[in-house]
């Protein structure tokens, strides 16, 4: 490979396990408005979209004053998680730590995020897993529609300076996959993220494990 090739991770569910902390912050954001919180396969069924759309679709009975109290509660109780949990409380998912070591040894391959996070609760969850050296673009939902609009990801190319035609969408969830199809972009699917098998039919690659990642982005990104 010699063109400049962008890889593009989600990080919930793909990156990261970081199921306890959105189940912990979710309950705190039910209890703002005196609610009880969702089930977890309810909870994990939403992970990908920006917060103000998961939660209007866990909550739609509520109104939007409510809606707006319960994702502030959730940012809060988020990064007040992150800062007392340290890595253990979002550990890497196995084999991602080499991985991403390796991709980013090689000159021509760009690393970048693609995230329903807030730009806090993405740089709180870098800093504490120290990733940040490892992504040359990072896009997050202040700054975006909600996936599946493809703006995170023409973003992403726009900044890598990387055509669509050379880049990869990684991801856990449908709402993954949807983007990278709007954006015109390959897209891979991870089997131990949130979302079943069978919502991750629009990707191009389904792997299990790290070193099938791999190799699936460098055959994908050789084409």
């Amino acid at each position: 490979m010699s063109e400049l090739k962008l890889v593009v991770f989600d990080v919930d569910g793909t990156l990261v396990d970081s199921q306890g902390d959105i189940l912990g912050a979710m309950a705190a954001a039910f209890a703002a408005v005196d609610q009880p919180a969702p089930t977890r396969a309810e909870i994990l069924g939403i992970v990908g979209l920006s917060l103000p759309k998961a939660v209007a679709a866990l909550a739609p009975e509520q109104d939007e004053h409510a809606l707006g109290q319960m994702v502030e509660a959730y940012k809060q109780r988020y990064f007040e998680l992150r800062q007392s949990g340290g890595a253990g409380a979002s550990p890497l998912y196995p084999g991602i730590a080499a991985l991403l070591e390796r991709l980013h040894q090689q000159d021509e391959l760009l690393l970048g995020v693609a995230t329903g996070k807030s730009r806090r609760g993405l740089d709180a969850l870098l800093d504490s897993l120290e990733l940040r050296r490892f992504f040359v673009t990072t896009q997050v939902a202040d700054d975006h529609p909600s996936k599946p609009h493809p703006s995170m990801l023409m973003t992403a190319l726009s900044e890598a300076g990387v055509a669509r035609e050379h880049a990869v969408m990684i991801g856990d969830t449908s709402y993954d996959m949807d983007m990278a199809r709007a954006a015109g972009l390959k897209a891979i699917a991870v089997g131990w993220g949130y979302h079943p098998a069978q919502a991750l039919a629009g990707a191009d690659r389904l792997v299990q494990d790290a070193v099938a990642l791999e190799a699936a982005i460098l055959e994908l990104l050789e084409h």
